[in-house]
């Protein structure tokens, strides 16, 4: 049952909203987390957590058991059919965590939600968003079933679709265009490829990414022209058939789940708006080259968890500090991407540099310290 007032409202049960409600849990403060779903969902889009988030997430108890549940990859390649372009090795990164952890966001989410049971708290579920009314002392929020709660602080973190966003009237900066396309699937595949790291195939027709999970089955993500409405094994097995390797080809023997989305690389106008504040996929979206999404997300909790429980000056440099690292990541991904579907003629060229750069150490670490998301840390807090 939804309480009648709560220091702080939390909307949305994701990775973000869990690792919101943690972080202010260890600071000593109870957050109300809403979902509109029954039940977590088991399916995601996430497959990476990487290890400058796992420094993040050391520091709420949550590391040490999602490394626990994951397969831990030294190395990640880039790779155009069976031609290797460039690896980036992991296992010199200054981190606890010298890897990037395979794990699904369906488990991440678990490992959240189990830290957040054994500090007291709980999701309670389902409640939908339907109004927001905000003033000087905060914001009342209303609710599908007509329940209310008034809340000091209210967290957007329901995703690119935030009803938090929208009601508060925070804009959504991005193209009119129906955004990038892509096809993802779990499947299970007869290949030769490694099965302790992430392979990004580079492809005139958009990048394919190869990431193992701890089941043994593999998450394909992909760019299409069109997605069909419901993928089947059949187009799976086309992408790694045009993207994947040639000489020794892969093989879908089964689709564990499938599913499509569309992605805008878009940024929240502001992160804050009054006694509203948006952390995540409701503050930021771009493409998945690079794992970047979910891993930015949960850095924008801890942070704005941290803000929260400390309040006044903090809570005024959370979106000065959160959204310039969220422009460098959408700039990171839309690279990305760019490289993957670079026209024929630039091919050439581009396979040089990733193989010049493949043989240059230093240039392989920055890579690797970039795709590990290490940020400064931040000064210590006042006691509030």
């Amino acid at each position: 049952m939804l309480p009648e007032r709560t220091d702080v409202l939390v909307v949305g049960a994701g990775p973000t909203g869990l690792a919101v409600a943690v972080t202010l849990a260890g600071h000593g403060m109870r957050a109300t987390v809403v979902d509109r779903l029954v039940e977590p969902p088991i399916t995601s889009r996430a497959a990476v957590v990487h290890a400058g988030t796992l420094e993040v997430l050391d520091r709420i108890g949550v590391a040490d058991p999602l490394a626990a549940r994951g397969l831990h990859s030294a190395r990640f390649s880039i790779r155009d059919r069976d031609r290797l372009l460039l690896t980036v090795p992991f296992d010199r990164l200054p981190s606890r965590y010298p890897y990037a952890l395979l794990i699904s966001q369906a488990e991440t989410e678990a490992v959240l939600a189990d830290r957040l049971a054994a500090l007291g708290g709980r999701v309670l579920r389902p409640y939908e968003l339907t109004g927001l009314d905000l003033d000087g002392g905060g914001a009342t929020a209303r609710f599908a079933d007509g329940g209310t709660v008034r809340a000091r602080w209210v967290v957007g973190a329901d995703g690119m679709h935030s009803r938090v966003r929208e009601l508060a009237g925070i804009g959504f900066g991005g193209p009119a265009d129906p955004g990038e396309s892509f096809l993802l699937a779990d499947v299970r595949v007869d290949s030769v490829l490694p099965r302790d790291q992430v392979t990004l195939f580079l492809s005139r027709g958009g990048p394919l990414v190869w990431a193992p999970l701890p089941d043994g089955t593999v998450r394909l993500v992909a760019t299409v022209a069109d997605a069909p409405r419901e993928p089947q094994a059949r187009h799976f097995q086309a992408l790694l058939d045009e993207r994947g390797p040639a000489r020794r080809p892969a093989r879908v023997t089964g689709v564990a789940w499938a599913s499509r989305f569309r992605i805008h690389h878009r940024i929240a106008t502001s992160y804050r708006s009054g006694p509203v504040l948006l952390a995540g996929d409701a503050a930021h979206v771009h493409s998945p080259a690079g794992g970047q999404g979910m891993n930015l997300g949960l850095r924008d909790a801890v942070a704005l968890g941290d803000a929260l429980a400390v309040g006044g000056e903090a809570l005024d440099r959370y979106p000065a500090d959160r959204r310039p690292r969220a422009e460098e990541v959408l700039g990171f991904a839309a690279g990305l991407t760019r490289l993957a579907a670079a026209p024929p003629p630039l091919r050439p060229l581009r396979n040089l540099l990733l193989r010049t750069a493949s043989t240059l150490p230093l240039a392989r670490q920055r890579l690797a310290v970039r795709l590990a998301g290490f940020e400064p840390s931040p000064a210590p807090a006042p006691t509030p």
